[in-house]
């Protein structure tokens, strides 16, 4: 039996800021921002740029978990759009992601307020038949 770590474990152990589930849906949100931006695009896939992962990861939160996504989030360790691009480049830095050469964690800083993003904007859209 081995005692070697995940890939993922052993970013946590390194940074253990964030809690393994926050980068699971780092990865999720990855894909359905891909798929987002396929569909606008006619199917084509390319990189995916710092605003656009956090805009995806945004609204992912928000479809997964409503009104408590900033303190599921937070529970998560993620504060703050910068969280993000810690993690990404925690990411990067273990081999799990890739980056171009444009790509900065800066990209990654100050894009959003998570009080706004997450609460002051949430909208409750009423079935019409419900309500």
């Amino acid at each position: 039996m081995s005692n070697a770590l995940n890939p993922l474990q052993a970013i946590v152990a390194k940074d253990p800021r964030y809690k393994p589930a926050a980068y699971e849906f780092l990865f999720e949100s990855l894909a359905v921002t891909k798929k987002r931006l396929a569909q606008k695009r006619g199917g084509k896939v390319r990189h995916v740029s710092g605003p656009e992962l956090l805009e995806g990861l945004r609204q992912h939160a928000l479809d997964c978990f409503g009104r408590m996504a900033k303190t599921v989030l937070n529970e998560w360790g993620i504060h703050a759009t910068s969280d993000v691009g810690a993690m990404v480049f925690n990411l990067i830095e273990s081999g799990e992601m890739e980056k171009t050469d444009d790509d900065q964690r800066s990209d990654f800083d100050n894009l959003y307020d998570f009080d706004e993003a997450f609460c002051r904007e949430y909208k409750i859209v009423l079935d019409e038949l419900g309500a």
